[in-house]
């Protein structure tokens, strides 16, 4: 028997049960389970919010990181070090947010040497997903030197995205609606400049703005990105991965076709094995593991049901790491 969080049907609250191996999902690889994490998808399945949860009874929690314990891959072997990303992780198949899961050899990416299983949890999704932005972005000629815009800088993704872009040598300007209370760690993380949401949160005052950034890294949406596409300089780009704001986007071609911006989809859930590997090697390389203790905070696994409300609320900064077998 171990111990897992689980949501037992539609709109219903995760709760603390008792589960045996019998009830986990089919799939080559047993993974004892170390560490989650409370990312923005978790709250609203945790809270019974709808839309993400597809399948009940569900176990939440699209992050683990642990070390496999049975396997019947060639690719894995016990006592490997992995992690997981996506893939429908508490969705459609049992998620994180428990001390054991059962998961399909293609599914798991290893730990790079560099990494703990805790400093991959404090990474996860959001960190995984910040890294996939700044790669898109890399793609699409932002170069070092210039300036980037991150949004919904203190949460997890734009935490990390801030970090990776600084020790890169962009010039990062972060965007939270928290600026006045979050200033100080923001510029701990590399932010070169801090402007409160207000600036952008609206809807576009026209369908050009003046010209900002050259790049930006959006988790927000709704009428942010909108704004931001407006203010996007001439062939720049917008690595777009989320939807705190709004998932609607009211815009027009005019960015596109006279300033030939860019946006780019960031979708970290299905992306293929070898792009994790990369994106993964990249943090290991340009992210400062030190950073990690002050962008992260840990609970333990009945504790994530009340931090699931405070991430939807967006009183959470950075990542929280969920110790499974506290």
């Amino acid at each position: 028997m171990f111990k897992a969080l689980l949501i037992e049907t539609e709109k219903t609250q995760g709760t603390l049960k008792e589960l045996s191996e019998d009830e986990l999902p089919e799939g080559e690889v047993t993974v004892a389970v170390e560490y989650s994490t409370i990312n923005y998808k978790d709250g609203l399945a945790i809270s019974g919010r709808p839309g993400v949860v597809r399948e009940y009874p569900m176990v939440p929690g699209i992050d683990l990181a642990g070390t496999v314990e049975a396997s019947d891959s060639p690719n894995w072997k016990p006592g490997d070090k992995v992690t997981v990303n996506g893939w429908e992780l508490g969705e459609t198949r049992f998620g994180g947010l428990a001390q054991k899961a059962r998961v399909k050899a293609e599914h798991l990416t290893a730990i790079p040497e560099k990494f703990s299983t805790y400093e991959a949890s404090a990474i996860g999704t959001a960190g995984y997903t910040a890294m996939l932005c700044v790669m898109a972005l890399e793609e699409h000629g932002i170069k070092k030197g210039d300036e980037v815009l991150v949004t919904g800088a203190a949460g997890g993704v734009g935490s990390v995205a801030t970090a990776v872009l600084s020790k890169l040598g962009y010039e990062v300007t972060t965007s939270s609606g928290r600026a006045d209370t979050e200033g100080d760690y923001l510029k701990q993380l590399g932010a070169t400049n801090i402007i409160d949401r207000a600036e952008i949160a609206g809807p576009p005052k026209g369908p050009m703005g003046k010209a900002r950034w050259q790049g930006c890294v959006d988790a927000v949406g709704g009428d942010t990105l909108a704004t931001v596409l407006t203010q996007i300089k001439m062939h720049g780009a917008v690595a777009a991965c989320g939807l705190a704001d709004s998932p609607t986007l009211n815009t027009s071609v005019i960015p596109f076709i006279l300033r030939a911006v860019t946006l780019v989809g960031i979708n970290c859930v299905y992306e293929a094995p070898e792009r994790r590997e990369l994106a993964w090697k990249r943090l290991a390389e340009d992210l400062n593991p030190d950073l990690l203790k002050e962008m992260s905070q840990t609970v333990g696994l009945e504790e994530s049901i009340g931090v699931a409300e405070q991430i939807l609320e967006g009183k959470v900064r950075g990542r929280v790491v969920v110790d499974v077998n506290n």
